[in-house]
């Protein structure tokens, strides 16, 4: 028993590092801030106008149907706030005199600020919950979580899933807290937040599991654990209702929407790869292999714990919700890095708990605590360093003046205003005062469609015309198409990536002399 205490402690090590988490989170800052604005607002994010453009709409008109429901409405809600305070302070300014002046790309650097907000704050509310497992633990479960590229990445849009993974994060730690004060409050709190990740993103619903869990394995829970699960229940559909009003106001539309995204969920797998498998990828690439493995063998650590103890509400939550929420996602045929968000905190906490633990184990051999510290000093570095070059590379590329900056600044100084310019892909976008048009393939259309309907510029991606015109032989009809296309279009502007200036090639051909 007093080898097991002294285990324990050296685990736990109580006294908060204040230091340390003072730079984890200026770490998670800044890797969230750095290059916040680019491609504002020539190249947005995909299915950042979803959101913002019913936020901005809202503002606009008063109507706060948001007449869409492949999303909750609770971010759109907050989006909508943030917009009214962005316009405010730009009428202060003088940007603007009314409304109708401002453009909904206007909104996007404070909207994605806020985002980026909310995902600093995940790494300090994972903090909190691993204090659970002892002060270092706590830090570098943090610390692992602040330079995650995948959250890094996913922070800079205005997206809701990092959003619903702040609101998956807090229930877990409220789950925490309920299940140690073991009464009816603490639980409906903890229900109230799942009802909220809820509201962000559908998925969020399985972040129920966890209060839930905390309230049935906590026999002293007040004034009983039945009547805690119906105010867990009942404070989650509250506040999800509360938050996301139109889902009942609104009914039939709510249903259609819901029956719609859910078929494309389950449509025909446009890949013969597992999603599983996918993921799994995702995941490795993120975090490459040394903390891979302190995942893996933090998750066999903490079912081990769930089955065994000591302390199993703790482990059980965060291997249950990380197990089922795989489970889920991985089942559907529609497949994104950015859909694994919510699990990312359990898993950077599997493998905290990984290193502190398993170093700790050396114990039992009476080696050295120099020797330790040495090793768990090795483990976090190797566990730390590969994605945090990851994600510094991304915001410093980021950052860099991208091809499609320099089209979109080009354009807006040589190209008379009202033109019509026919663009492939949706990485370039234009001021409304332009008759622009996004296509997936110029080649698509005959030359001769173009002029007809007045075209004077034709903007042509690598991203389209690229693999074709690498390899002919394989596609001998496109290269064709594209080769014509060029040959008979003058060609006005060229940009070519190069290391200063990354992104897609683009060709800027004019069609009307």
């Amino acid at each position: 028993m007093k080898i097991i205490e002294r285990e324990w402690r050296e685990a736990a090590d109580l006294r908060q590092p204040r230091v340390g988490l003072a730079l984890t989170l200026l770490a998670a800052v800044l890797l969230r801030f750095w290059a916040l604005g680019q491609g504002i607002p020539y190249m947005l994010g995909v299915d950042e106008p979803e959101v913002m453009d019913r936020a901005v709409r809202m503002i606009k008109t008063g109507d706060f149907n948001p007449h869409f429901f492949d999303y909750p409405s609770l971010y759109i809600y907050v989006q909508s706030a943030v917009s009214v305070a962005r316009f405010l302070f730009g009428a202060v300014r003088g940007e603007w005199s009314s409304l109708a002046a401002a453009a909904t790309t206007d909104f996007y650097l404070w909207a994605r600020a806020v985002t980026a907000l909310l995902g600093a704050a995940t790494v300090g509310v994972l903090y909190l919950g691993g204090l659970r497992w002892g002060a270092r633990t706590a830090l570098l479960a943090a610390a692992l979580l602040a330079v995650m590229p995948l959250h890094v990445r996913e922070s800079h849009y205005v997206l809701t899933d990092v959003p619903a993974t702040f609101f998956v994060t807090l229930t877990f730690v409220l789950s925490l807290r309920a299940h140690e004060r073991s009464t009816i409050a603490s639980f409906a709190l903890a229900g109230a937040v799942a009802g909220l990740a809820t509201a962000t993103k559908y998925t969020g619903a399985i972040a129920l599991v966890m209060p839930l869990l905390a309230c049935w394995m906590t026999p002293s829970a007040r004034p009983s654990r039945f009547v805690a699960s119906l105010a867990i229940v009942g404070a989650c559909g509250a506040a999800f209702l509360l938050t996301a009003p139109y889902t009942f106001l609104d009914l039939p539309t709510f249903l259609n929407g819901f029956a719609k995204l859910a078929a494309v969920y389950r449509s025909t797998p446009v890949t013969t790869v597992p999603p599983a498998i996918t993921y799994l990828k995702h995941l490795y690439n993120a975090w490459h292999w040394p903390a891979a493995l302190l995942v893996i063998g933090g998750l066999v650590l903490g079912i081990v714990r769930g089955i065994r103890g000591p302390a199993r509400v703790k482990w059980t939550l965060v291997v249950v919700f990380t197990l089922l929420y795989y489970w889920f996602v991985s089942r559907q045929t529609l497949v994104y890095g950015r859909y694994l968000l919510p699990i990312v905190p359990f898993l950077a906490l599997l493998a905290a708990a990984a290193i502190v633990s398993g170093v700790s184990q050396l114990r039992r051999y009476e080696i050295p605590r120099s020797v330790r510290n040495a090793l768990t000093v090795t483990l976090v570095l190797l566990a730390i360093a590969p994605p945090a070059y990851t994600s510094i590379s991304f915001d410093a590329n980021a950052a860099r003046t991208w091809t499609t900056q320099q089209a979109y600044e080009w354009i807006t100084r040589q190209v008379p205003r009202g033109s019509k310019i026919t663009i492939e892909t949706r990485a370039l976008l234009l001021p409304a005062d332009y008759r622009a048009e996004n296509v997936t393939q110029l080649r698509l259309t005959p030359l001769e469609s173009y002029a007809a309907s007045s075209t004077d510029y034709l903007v042509a991606s690598s991203q389209c015309y690229g693999p074709y015109l690498d390899e002919p032989q394989k596609y001998p009809a496109e290269y064709g198409d594209y080769v014509r296309l060029f040959r008979q279009v003058p060609e006005v502007a060229r940009f070519t990536p190069s290391k200063e200036h990354p992104g897609p090639e683009l060709r800027i051909l004019k069609v009307k002399p």
